[in-house]
């Protein structure tokens, strides 16, 4: 936020490490992945404390893919994401050695 005329001291003070692009993300009903996800952050300031309970090791960028009917791959497609919440199960039954990044 840059402390640009004060409209970030509430947040900064909530998250004094937390520095992500959008401070508005955080804690906005929404779980998103990456720099949001993490202690400093509160875990996007409470947002992902079901997707992390679910799926505590997956680390992906963008935790709403997990499990949204599309097979991503790559770092979704892992056990710790739960093969991309179920999405790569058929994917994977079919191609068992196949670790594309892109599936469909």
């Amino acid at each position: 936020c840059a402390y640009d005329g004060g409209d970030c001291d509430a947040f900064n003070k909530e998250y004094p490490e937390c520095t992500v692009d959008d401070p508005s993300s955080v804690g906005d009903g929404e779980c998103d992945g990456g720099d949001y996800n993490t202690e400093e952050c509160e875990y996007d300031g409470g947002d992902c404390g079901s997707f992390n309970e679910e799926y505590p090791e997956c680390t992906v960028d963008d935790p709403s893919y997990v499990g949204d009917g599309d097979c991503e791959g790559g770092d979704y497609n892992t056990k710790e994401c739960g093969y991309d919440g179920g999405d790569c199960d058929s994917f994977n039954e079919e191609y068992p050695s196949c670790t594309v990044d892109d599936p469909s």
